[in-house]
């Protein structure tokens, strides 16, 4: 890279990094933590666990925030001096160094630019995710389970630890549904964009003739509740039966009844779990969900409250994402029309580059 052009480069990338940090102020979130850190300090703490967890839970949120954009400051910082000084010495090495990281740099700064974009009410909260198999038969189920093995390779690429709570199995292949958390700050935030049908067009592996099938799944994604949201669901308007748990392979938890289903009596909304041994387990995870069901039913009902006031509803469509393995290979979000022709890729976690635009997309559109 030419001096002019790496030049340009490091000003563009300050600008972006100062514009971040602007929104981010660092300065702000240091308070933050002091603030945090006397709470975690105090000796009563973990007399309430659920309180300790959540303070421990944000000053970790906090102190990781406050360390990327130091590091990527400091990177910026010190490349302009590799850059400098590989110049005045004429080293090609270390020019060639510097080239790649102000790629990988720039990378990076991107990745953060967009995090800073989540700025919703439950951006910042975990993600509870659900994947239904829709209109295609035994397709579409097995549709659903590679979208819910994606997923969760996205989230293990990014180190996300994930807990699945229910799945209900296809008789053919593939499932009908699965729900599962993904345990991450901004995960909400990051996998909202996901929510709506995919549609999969491919040679069916299923189909004796060897035709071309189009298949649907669709994507849930709802935050987690915390204790601040205080859902009260009164028993009486709970329905909730225990069954034997079910799934191929004979799994040790199909021995008993432990299986819980939870019916929200006012809403109609069912709810399940069954990846637990314990019955007192598979329902406190059952809960969790309806809790966040409920949280997003409350969410959606202010929206459309806003959404009457204006001449125009809301903006998403139902179909958001098409993967096409026949007659060629693409993946495209039917929104951003952000594409790639490596389906393989994608099934296999890469959706960074969908999630991202998906992301400034949103924020688009909420302006207009």
């Amino acid at each position: 890279m030419a001096t002019s052009d790496f030049a340009v480069a490091l000003t563009s990338l300050d600008k972006v990094l100062s514009a971040i940090e602007a929104v981010i102020d660092p300065d702000r979130l240091r308070a933050e933590v002091t603030q945090l850190e006397s709470e975690v300090a105090a000796p009563d703490l973990w007399d309430d666990p659920e309180n300790a967890q959540r303070v421990t839970s944000r000053l970790s949120a906090v102190q990781a925030d406050i360390d990327r954009v130091t590091s990527l400051r400091s990177r910026l910082d010190d490349l302009g001096v590799l850059v400098e000084l590989a110049q005045e010495e004429g080293d090609a090495a270390s020019l060639a160094e510097a080239d790649t990281e102000l790629h990988a740099l720039e990378s990076a700064v991107e990745a953060l630019e967009v995090r800073t974009l989540l700025a919703g009410e439950y951006d910042p909260r975990e993600a509870m995710v659900t994947i239904r198999s829709e209109a295609g038969g035994v397709d579409a189920a097995d549709f659903a389970a590679m979208l819910l093995r994606m997923y969760l390779r996205w989230a293990e690429r990014h180190g996300y630890s994930t807990e699945v709570y229910d799945t209900s199995y296809a008789e053919e292949a593939g499932i009908k549904s699965a729900t599962f958390q993904v345990k991450a700050p901004y995960a909400y935030g990051t996998l909202s964009v996901e929510q709506g049908t995919h549609r999969l067009v491919r040679i069916s592996p299923f189909d004796n003739q060897g035709r071309r099938q189009t298949s649907f799944a669709g994507v849930e994604v709802l935050p987690v509740t915390e204790e601040t949201d205080h859902i009260e669901i009164p028993e009486a308007d709970l329905r909730i039966d225990v069954f034997r748990s079910s799934g191929p392979g004979g799994q040790s938890v199909n021995t008993t009844d432990s299986a819980v289903r939870i019916t929200h009596l006012p809403t109609g909304i069912v709810v399940s779990c069954q990846n637990e041994k314990s019955q007192l387990q598979n329902k406190a995870a059952a809960l969790r969900v309806l809790q966040s069901r409920l949280l997003e039913r409350a969410r959606q009902e202010r929206e459309a409250e806003m959404n009457a006031l204006k001449t125009d509803g809301n903006s998403w469509g139902s179909q958001m994402r098409s993967y096409v393995l026949h007659p060629y290979q693409m993946v495209k979000d039917l929104r951003t029309e952000f594409e790639t022709s490596s389906p393989d890729a994608v099934f296999d976690g890469e959706i960074d580059g969908f999630i991202d635009s998906g992301i400034r997309w949103r924020k688009t559109s909420e302006k207009v």
